[in-house]
């Protein structure tokens, strides 16, 4: 199983926005970068065009679920981070985790065994 950690630093942040790549789709961005290291790094970014904080909140506790359910799909050693957009806001968890998924695809970073 992978392990994964919590990505905090303003810096990391930037750095991974500067030179990751980045796909979109309607309720989410995702900007992802290799790192040295043999973990993943997730990064949850909600605005406040989202919501007020209970609901920002809830669109972040549903990115990270997303992420925990299917760990074991992804390459190791990635700096991930995920962008809400307003869409996201008053979306199901099934809704949310299609759309993280169709991002994960896009950036080709889940195992290959997992695409048959």
């Amino acid at each position: 199983m992978n392990s994964t950690e919590s990505m905090k630093k303003n810096d990391i942040f930037k750095f991974v926005y500067r030179n990751g790549k980045s796909f979109a789709n309607k309720y989410l961005i995702m900007y992802v970068m290799k790192n040295e290291t043999e973990k993943n790094r997730l990064g949850i970014s909600v605005s406040k065009k989202v919501g007020n904080s209970v609901v920002r909140h809830r669109v972040t506790r549903l990115i990270r679920e997303s992420y925990r359910l299917k760990e074991d799909m992804f390459n190791s050693g990635l700096d991930i981070i995920v962008v809400a957009r307003a869409g996201a806001k008053e979306k199901a968890f099934s809704e949310i985790e299609s759309a993280f998924l169709h991002l994960s695809k896009l950036h080709k970073i889940l195992k290959e065994t997992m695409y048959i």
